[in-house]
This record gives C-alpha cells, structure tokens and sequence, in this order.
C-alpha cells in the first residue's frame, strides 16, 4: 500500500466514523425529543383524563338557573381550585350558574380504556335516569354526561356527593389556551377577583 492509498483509506474510516457518530447523534436526539411528548401526553391525560375543556354551552334538560349565585352570569372570578393544567389562578368569566348537586365519580371509559379516580364534576342532570333524589357516594350510576372521551353510558362508582352551585365559565389558561363553557366548576372553587 501506498503512502496515497494509506491516506485515502485512514479519511474514508475517519468520515465512516464520522458519518456513525452523527447518526447514533440523530438516533438519540429522536428519541429524546420524542419521550417528552410521550410524557406530556401522560401527564395530560392524567390530570385532564383526554378531558373537552371546551363545551358546546348545552345544559342537560331540567337544570335550573341559580336563583342568587355569589357570581353572577358575565361577572369573572379567579379559579382558586382547579382540575385540569393551566386552570389554577386562571380568571374566569361566569357563563352560567345552576343549583344542583354535583358528585365527583370514578369509573371505567365506556370505550375502554384506564380507570378515572375522582373526576369532578358530574353533575345529577347528567345521570341517566337519575329521579329526584340525589345519589350517596357508594351509589353505582350509568352517567349521561360527554365531558370526557368514554364518559357517556360508562357504569360509575359516586364517590362525593354535594349540593350547590355549579357555573359553566370560560377562561384562559395560564399557559394561553382558551376554554369556553367549560362544565364545571363549583362555587367554592372560584375566589373574587
């Protein structure tokens, strides 16, 4: 071999190794930036539950109008308690405000799917054939409700049951996404402004 063909071969294996270098770079920065997104999508789904944060402004049949609510329709409050990222400390403009009682339930998507713990709130309107009578917590029920993906005909468990008022509200999250008629929020979760 000659002195030529001994440099030729050394920047060929030199720019081989190069060439596997950036690669095995590329593979790793791929997989980096995908497990964030996979993260978030955890984290979303964890503590909005695949949640509509906006709504259509529809209300079950029946739900009666808060006759004195402690914030009135086109008042805003801030949200002191919230259930979905980004809700916390947001400002809220009241939509609408109904008496009921609201029941926080856990159950398991219609569609399949992993367990919801704890989902606040439910409102008794949006129990199917729910009656007069409010439910206990222990209370298996069939809900009505479509707040969440596989929400709609799921069998669940109520685990709290409240009676209050309950406002449909639109807001900004603190990280800027915009939600209108939201469903629900209840009165001890707002604070005045």
């Amino acid at each position: 071999m000659n002195k030529k063909t001994g440099k030729l071969l050394g920047t060929a294996l030199f720019a081989s190794f190069l060439l596997a270098a950036c690669g095995d770079t590329e593979e790793a920065n791929v997989e980096s930036e995908a497990q964030p997104a996979e993260q978030m999508e955890e984290e979303d789904a964890h503590s909005g539950h695949n949640m509509n944060h906006s709504g259509s402004g529809e209300v079950p049949e029946g739900l009666e109008e808060a006759a004195n609510p402690a914030y009135p329709v086109g008042s805003t409050a801030i949200i002191q308690h919230g259930h979905m990222d980004g809700m916390e400390g947001a400002e809220a403009k009241i939509v609408d405000a109904y008496d009921t009682t609201v029941y926080t339930v856990s159950y398991t998507p219609a569609n399949g799917g992993d367990p919801v713990e704890d989902h606040k709130w439910v409102i008794h309107e949006e129990i199917e054939d729910a009656g007069d009578k409010p439910f206990a917590a222990g209370d298996e029920v069939t809900l009505a409700a479509d707040h969440m993906e596989g929400m709609k005909g799921a069998s669940a468990m109520v685990d709290s049951a409240v009676n209050t008022t309950v406002y449909m509200i639109d807001f900004t999250t603190t990280d800027g996404e915009k939600v209108t008629n939201h469903k629900w929020v209840t009165e001890d979760e707002l604070t005045a402004k």
